[in-house]
């Protein structure tokens, strides 16, 4: 967290406790809807059939058992294909996006955005990268073709966004104003606001059908469960554990289980998000913040950004296997993986650098000085047929 939410968070708590797309066309982007989204993915995989009873306009899901099954190796849309592989970095307190050329890993431009970047967030239709502008109140397109930013559109605490599996809304996380907004992900108009009681709302993963998504709260430690198309909030949930600070959110393959990283009980909750009943806790390391899953669907990578490492889980024997120290140390925050699944990319919250790590030992390859307090990046482009959001969610 930048310190200036820090203290609003602060605050804003203690009181609690106390009494208990303008349009995104102008960019040139324009989100397709879900049936064209398919239409453009039969290069990817031949799709399966659809045994999932998904939300309606949702692409069919490719295999029941695994919900990253478009993500694997090199499997780019032909939205995406030609578009120059990239790194880009959102500098919170510098207000601007470093890009990084992972092919020399050096930083090749440096883009001048709003007040207080958050996070980079590919499209729904893959075509743009919002910048999340949080204290500026507003999104910068930036066209992943050319690499350059576009016209500023008006959104109020963009602190995060996300987008339906259908395709018809972005869900933008307006932390500090509490509430979940819907917009509709052609123009950006809002559609709905949805107020709620928890503080802090920040990340989030969708369920294998689409049917609801699950929303971490980190100021006051807790879990919604949503439901996607009636956008109202079904169930509320304080985290068993005094001072949770829930971060990110990511469901297992098989679709049974959501992980929630959590930097103040220094570990992992495992939830199932059906039943939305009590998670259990597995420890991971001090400050667990990222949570990213392997182009092969076998294993996730947590970042542990109050250690400086990355333990690693393996899904089916249910358990960490491995934990990679940084040389030196560091802060490892938000990242992705490469689209060849050989390189794990995360931000350096506190020491203006970017870490890039080879997934086959863990070992550092190479450490890039950026601008202060880089966040949310996001590596472009990366295989799959749409994205859901935050740093790259792809299914």
């Amino acid at each position: 967290m930048h310190p200036t939410r820090t203290a609003r968070a602060l605050a804003a708590g203690a009181a609690l406790a106390a009494l208990t797309l303008l349009s995104a066309c102008d960019s040139g982007t324009t989100e397709p809807r879900a049936n064209e989204a398919q239409g453009t993915q039969a290069a990817v995989k031949p799709e399966k059939k659809q045994l999932v009873d998904g939300l309606p306009g949702m692409p069919p899901v490719l295999d029941p058992h695994d919900v990253y099954a478009a993500d694997r190796p090199g499997a780019l849309s032909p939205v995406v294909e030609d578009f120059p592989s990239r790194v880009y970095v959102p500098n919170t307190n510098s207000d601007t996006v470093s890009v990084i050329d992972p092919a020399t890993y050096r930083v090749v431009e440096t883009i001048p955005v709003g007040r207080q970047p958050q996070h980079v967030v590919p499209s729904w239709d893959l075509k743009t990268l919002w910048v999340n502008n949080d204290r500026g109140n507003t999104l910068t397109p930036i066209d992943p073709s050319t690499g350059k930013a576009g016209k500023t559109v008006s959104v109020h605490d963009p602190y995060n966004l996300y987008f339906t599996p259908d395709g018809k809304y972005a869900v933008v996380m307006a932390s500090l104003d509490r509430e979940l907004v819907f917009r509709d992900a052609h123009t950006m108009k809002r559609v709905k606001t949805v107020p709620v009681s928890c503080y802090g709302v920040n990340h989030a993963d969708f369920s294998l059908d689409g049917r609801y998504f699950i929303v971490s709260c980190e100021f006051s430690g807790e879990l919604l469960k949503v439901d996607t198309a009636r956008m109202e909030v079904l169930r509320q949930e304080k985290l068993p554990f005094q001072g949770a600070m829930p971060q990110d959110v990511k469901m297992s393959p098989d679709g049974k289980r959501f992980y929630i990283a959590d930097m103040m009980a220094d570990g992992v909750w495992v939830l199932d998000g059906d039943k939305f009943d009590r998670p259990s806790l597995l420890h991971t390391g001090k400050g667990a913040h990222g949570l990213y899953v392997s182009r092969d669907s076998r294993e996730m990578y947590i970042s542990n950004r109050g250690e400086g490492t990355i333990s690693i889980f393996d899904f089916a024997q249910n358990r960490l296997t491995k934990k990679w120290p940084l040389p030196g140390g560091g802060s490892p925050d938000m990242g992705g993986v490469s689209a060849d699944g050989k390189v794990l990319w995360l931000s350096g919250r506190y020491n203006s650098e970017v870490y890039a790590i080879d997934t086959r030992t863990g070992t550092q390859i190479a450490r890039i000085k950026v601008g202060s307090g880089p966040h949310g990046l996001a590596v472009y482009p990366q295989p799959g047929r749409y994205s859901l959001g935050h740093t790259g969610i792809f299914r």
